[in-house]
């Protein structure tokens, strides 16, 4: 599995649609979406599923696509349950030898079965391969793991992080102990090294502690990982998963640069604070786009992060409707890196 920053082929999303993850502002979640599509659509091929039998959604995307009038934005008819394919769909790989595409595809339970029906997202690896037509021989690799692909982080060396809050979930993978996930997650992936840190931490977080709203690596070296100040509740746990993070350099495990990404402050909808976390910003071949909710901290992430990005614009785009869905930009986006 290559680093988000290495060079993308495309950037896949699906339309977000269903009305039970943003029953009062659906509408204006799927602005800030298009913004979103509009902005990675300058920097490379954009796919975008949505499901043909919904006439609201193809009419709505049938135009916006017609009035941006770029060829770099393209529908395919891949049906799904919601829009988070980061999740659900392909995890991309190369061989490292042949250059050939691989597609890990994950046991998808819908994070521990909170959210049913997902059986169209289950099914959404096997049908976006039918429509990989620059890749037809790519390797569909089908794993027993149950795991998300928001819960994987992988950097060019091949270090791992990871939330045991969510693989070792008894909710995804029951009667796997922590060497038996580990195995397959470097079966799957290549990985040489696997950190594991506590993960859960974050107040409103429905995925049990996903890896992109906690860590995440950078090409100059460091992991930015979210902080937050002993005033806020989410403190003790965010301290947990750093004291993981440095005891690993110091046995030696890893050789890397910790920086804190300031939380922002709470970001509420009707009354319940919702996950937000600067560290789910979405890498391409040219920019780097950090969620923006509408606080004081919102600069100063995109500052930090931009610090860590020599060779990429770092762009902050709004994200507070988006995040009444209880994910942001990396949630929506999954590359499809070029061999």
């Amino acid at each position: 599995m290559p680093p988000e920053w290495h060079p993308h082929a495309a950037t896949w999303l699906a339309w977000p649609h269903n009305r039970e993850t943003w029953p009062d502002n659906l509408p204006q979640a799927q602005d800030e979406f298009w913004q979103l599509v509009v902005a990675i659509s300058r920097d490379e091929p954009v796919c975008i599923m949505g499901d043909p039998t919904q006439a609201e959604t193809k009419l709505d995307l049938h135009s916006r696509i017609s009035k941006h009038a770029d060829d770099n934005i393209r529908w395919f008819d891949i049906p799904t349950n919601d829009a988070w394919v980061r999740d659900y769909g392909p995890t991309f790989c190369i061989n490292s030898s042949s250059k050939r595409l691989a597609a890990v595809d994950w046991k998808y339970n819908a994070w521990g079965g909170k959210y049913p029906p997902f059986d169209a997202d289950q099914k959404v690896v096997t049908r976006l391969l039918d429509h990989l037509q620059d890749h037809p021989n790519c390797r569909h690799i089908r794993s027993d793991l149950c795991i998300e692909g928001g819960a994987i982080e992988m950097d060019q060396a091949g270090l791992l992080l990871c939330t045991s809050s969510c693989a070792l979930n008894p909710n995804r993978n029951p009667g796997l102990n922590r060497q038996a996930v580990t195995e397959r997650l470097q079966r799957a992936l290549g990985a040489s090294t696997v950190i594991w840190i506590r993960g859960d931490a974050i107040i409103g977080d429905d995925t049990d502690g996903h890896i992109d709203q906690l860590a995440r690596f950078t090409p100059s070296g460091s992991i930015l990982y979210a902080w937050a100040d002993s005033e806020d509740a989410q403190h003790p746990g965010l301290t947990s998963n750093l004291d993981v993070l440095r005891q690993a350099i110091q046995s030696g495990s890893i050789q890397k640069e910790l920086v804190p990404i300031p939380m922002p402050d709470p970001v509420t909808f009707q009354g319940t604070r919702l996950p937000a976390s600067y560290c789910n910003f979405y890498i391409t071949n040219r920019s780097v786009f950090v969620p923006q909710f509408d606080v004081p901290q919102d600069a100063a992430a995109v500052e930090i992060i931009s610090q860590h990005f020599p060779d990429h614009q770092t762009v902050g785009l709004p994200s507070r409707n988006l995040l009444v869905g209880l994910g942001s930009f990396h949630c929506l986006t999954q590359q499809q890196p070029s061999p």
